[in-house]
């Protein structure tokens, strides 16, 4: 997975694109920003995760992880335990998948004092999932 992204605070609303491509695909689009900005061009942020099997984009669909992810974005709570209230789910099953969120870079979790606050950075996200070359 690669992960490039922009926590551009004064957006009304970020999109967070998640896609399936391969590493050269990536490395393709990011060149292509940098020449863009060589020429002196204005360019969009950049707000995308990019993972190379569909198994990794299955694992952050699940049901769990999207109702975490909503949660986060409207409630946000306080400490990890919050949310596991607000799920009404284990606390060690929340923190693992936060966690996992965490790694693929669609959830930070700051450390506030004993505890740490999940936030997300984007209002929505868009999926992209090559089907023919």
């Amino acid at each position: 997975m690669n992960a490039t992204t922009n926590h551009d605070s004064t957006s009304m609303h970020r999109t967070l694109t998640v896609r399936v491509a391969s590493p050269s695909d990536t490395f393709e689009k990011v060149a292509e920003k940098f020449e863009a900005l060589d020429r002196g061009e204005d360019i969009d942020p950049l707000y995308e995760i990019t993972f190379q099997r569909e198994e990794d984009l299955q694992r952050l669909l699940s049901a769990n992880n999207i109702q975490l992810l909503r949660s986060i974005a409207r409630e946000s709570p306080e400490s990890i335990r919050a949310l596991a209230r607000v799920v009404g789910r284990d606390i060690r099953q929340v923190h693992d998948n936060l966690q996992e969120l965490e790694t693929y870079g669609l959830v930070e979790l700051k450390d506030g004092g004993r505890s740490r606050q999940p936030s997300v950075w984007y209002d929505n996200i868009e999926i992209e999932v090559p089907i023919a070359p």
